[in-house]
């Protein structure tokens, strides 16, 4: 384990996840479908030089932490490394603590940067801000978040998202409204509002109606009640966006206030880890995600690693944001690296990620275009190139598959009514 002043980091190549999960000594079975084109092998020792990349989240903080998605980076490394690495060579993962501090995610920036990292694969921090400009100097990218919330996340082109935040809440908006709610009611978390309320504005707008009321909630609280009560008054729906730690203070609230008023919210973060004790009263709350659920066929390989890793899947969320989103970036990575003819740096990654036109993940997300921004969408969002949805239900505290079919909402989140 390796650290440098004022932050965490983990590195590791073939073996280093055991620090994180727990699992010394890994032994995959790999499925045949892994061994794209023939360049892998089950067995085959990866060897040269590393391939180093950066994982950039929240581990030490008093607000909502991420270890799903340090757990799922090295995860990933021992998986792809067991199966001969990424063009032959090892990948060796640092998981950089910025400790929700700004500072901090400029020292993870700066780290990347002296560090000769080929890109920062796989992240999330509302801090990116600090990092994406600094790297992108270096032309180092940051590749395959699941959920950009920044304008440097969203807008430059040394930005490669995988994952569509804001869009899930479009999708929310969009769920309702077709399930036949008639008086809405948004919840957003303060700060985020800034790239959630007018795409969510926008699509209720393309259904005719406006949102009764909009409540912007504070990012920790220890009582929700006065935020609920002004949520459900009026309403025969409510649309929810927040994280996990305060989805949990949420929930208890919303069962207390006795309401049946249906419910939607965000993948990952209204989960069966945040309606513990508030199962009956989110019994059919819908979920609108950006990920298929785990269950689903195009996660085979990561519940594989999962559970041979021995991996506690009860105390994290891996059917998640964090967990899917990280596992599809790292496989994003690797298939674009094995198509660079010559030494994998970050310039030679940036220009191969920059010249995807079909990438194909079997089903995690759509097939992407990284050629084509959204120059017609969004004004600030070009860099969304996934922008679609699919739905989960709450089933007695459980998630449950609701749509498997990925759903276009680029056209609500600019207000245009659907066809």
């Amino acid at each position: 384990m390796a650290s440098i002043p004022a932050q965490r980091g983990r590195r590791h190549g073939r073996r280093g996840a055991a620090a994180l999960v727990g699992a010394a000594g890994l032994a995959f079975v790999v499925p045949a479908a892994a061994n794209a084109g023939g360049q892998r092998a089950a067995g085959t020792e990866p060897s040269g030089d590393p391939i180093k990349v950066m994982t950039v989240t929240t581990l030490n903080a008093n607000g909502p932490t991420y270890e799903n998605i340090a757990i799922t980076a090295e995860l990933f490394a021992d998986y792809i490394n067991a199966q001969g690495g990424v063009a032959g060579h090892p990948l060796e993962v640092t998981v950089c603590d910025e400790q929700f501090d700004p500072a901090v995610a400029a020292t993870c920036a700066r780290q990347a940067v002296d560090e000769g990292m080929v890109s920062v694969v796989g992240s999330f921090t509302y801090f990116a801000e600090s990092i994406v400009p600094v790297i992108a100097a270096s032309d180092i990218t940051w590749f395959g978040a699941c959920c950009p919330i920044s304008p440097s996340e969203l807008s430059d082109p040394h930005s490669f998202p995988i994952g569509n935040q804001p869009m899930y809440a479009v999708g929310e908006v969009k769920r309702a409204n077709e399930d036949g709610c008639e008086n809405i009611n948004a919840v957003i978390t303060e700060g985020a509002a800034a790239i959630f309320q007018t795409p969510m504005e926008n699509a209720m707008a393309a259904y005719g109606k406006e949102f009764g009321d909009i409540i912007l909630t504070p990012e920790v609280s220890q009582d929700y009640s006065a935020e609920v009560a002004k949520a459900i008054s009026g309403a025969d729906c409510v649309v929810t966006v927040m994280s996990e730690t305060p989805f949990l203070t949420w929930n208890t609230a919303w069962a207390q206030s006795g309401t049946e008023i249906p419910q939607y919210g965000n993948q990952g973060n209204l989960n069966e880890i945040s309606v513990v004790g508030a199962e009956e009263a989110t019994d059919g709350d819908i979920i609108a995600g950006m990920y298929p659920d785990i269950a689903t066929e195009p996660w085979d390989e990561y519940r594989t690693a999962l559970e041979e890793a021995g991996v506690d899947q009860e105390e994290n969320d891996f059917n998640s944001l964090g967990g899917m989103g990280t596992w599809a970036a790292y496989t994003a990575f690797t298939q674009i690296a094995e198509t660079i003819e010559g030494d994998i740096t970050a310039q030679s990654f940036y220009e191969a990620a920059s010249n995807t036109s079909e990438l194909d993940l079997g089903g995690m997300v759509p097939v992407l275009d990284f050629t084509q921004e959204w120059t017609d969408g969004l004004p600030g969002y070009n860099r969304l190139f996934n922008r679609s949805v699919v739905f989960s239900v709450l089933d007695n505290g459980e998630v449950v598959p609701l749509t498997q079919e990925f759903e276009d909402v680029s056209d609500l989140a600019m207000g245009i009514a659907p066809s």
